[in-house]
């Protein structure tokens, strides 16, 4: 950029202008003077940001609708009794709601048999799939067996009778008896007030509780083989309500995330604009600082 510096030669009458060079602080003065209408606008941010939060953890503490329960989560071994001595063909009844039903076998000889598992009762389908329980099971999906995405998803089959093959003479069977019930006895949810809430679970649980008899066969060509040396365990997940409280958060720790959080977005919007801003003011000073250096 040039500047012209001028000078009156009073002695003489003589007026003089001279070529020279500046640095444009001006434009500067002229930046930094909007600095306030920026600060005013992160504070305005800020506070609202503030404000928005500080609304989201009271409404989540102090007038929340949302509602945590808990039910027992209690393993029991099933009783299994012989239909009829030296035959594999075991029964058992459970009269609780139930999440879970396993059936483990071992020792059966080595070829390829078939296993029958049946529940009988009102209501006493069950749900199956060979993936329950595995964590890594792709595109499985065990609470949508009738779901539109069935034809794209592995989804659990829903029947009162399920057929597993088993092979090296040994089985796990895994199944799903409820889908309402909590897996791991812990549930939420949404009601006007806690009283409706705590009603509708425990009406949840009392549909659950169904009697049912449960049948289990091991069976090669379609014929029941002898039980000799098979060992068979069937063990039953069973939920009862224990309590129910309002879902709530902590307010020092949501205060916490929630300072972090207004702290990172003024670092990101504020701190790292102005880094570079005066890192080109340093820059350009430096640049200055070196031409005028050169003409010298």
């Amino acid at each position: 950029m040039t500047c012209f510096s001028v000078f009156i030669n009073k002695c003489a009458g003589i007026l003089q202008v001279f070529k020279t060079s500046c640095v444009p602080q001006y434009i500067v003065r002229r930046s930094l003077s909007k600095n306030p209408n920026m600060l005013r606008t992160m504070v305005g941010t800020g506070l609202m940001l503030i404000l928005i939060l500080s609304y989201a953890v009271y409404s989540n503490t102090v007038d929340s609708e949302y509602y945590g329960y808990e039910t027992t989560n209690t393993n029991e071994i099933l009783e299994l009794q012989l239909e009829e001595n030296g035959s594999a063909d075991w029964y058992a009844t459970t009269k609780s709601a139930i999440t879970w039903i396993n059936v483990s076998i071992e020792n059966a000889p080595l070829e390829d048999l078939t296993v029958e598992v049946e529940s009988q009762g009102i209501e006493s389908e069950w749900y199956y799939s060979p993936n329950l329980g595995i964590k890594d099971a792709d595109n499985f999906v065990c609470n949508e067996p009738q779901s539109d995405y069935s034809g794209l998803l592995d989804t659990c089959e829903y029947s009162s009778k399920h057929s597993i093959l088993m092979e090296n003479g040994s089985l796990l069977i895994k199944g799903r008896v409820s889908l309402n019930l909590p897996i791991q006895g812990k549930g939420y949810i949404e009601s006007e007030n806690i009283e409706n809430a705590e009603n509708f679970i425990k009406s949840v649980i009392r549909d659950e509780n169904k009697t049912r008899t449960w049948t289990i066969s091991i069976l090669r060509d379609g014929e029941i083989i002898s039980s000799e040396g098979i060992e068979i365990n069937a063990e039953i997940t069973s939920h009862d309500f224990v309590s129910i409280e309002q879902f709530k958060l902590n307010p020092i720790q949501e205060t916490a995330y929630s300072f972090a959080s207004l702290a990172g977005c003024f670092f990101l919007v504020l701190v790292i604009p102005l880094m570079i801003y005066y890192s080109s003011v340093y820059r350009e000073k430096r640049n200055e600082e070196i031409r005028l250096s050169a003409k010298k």
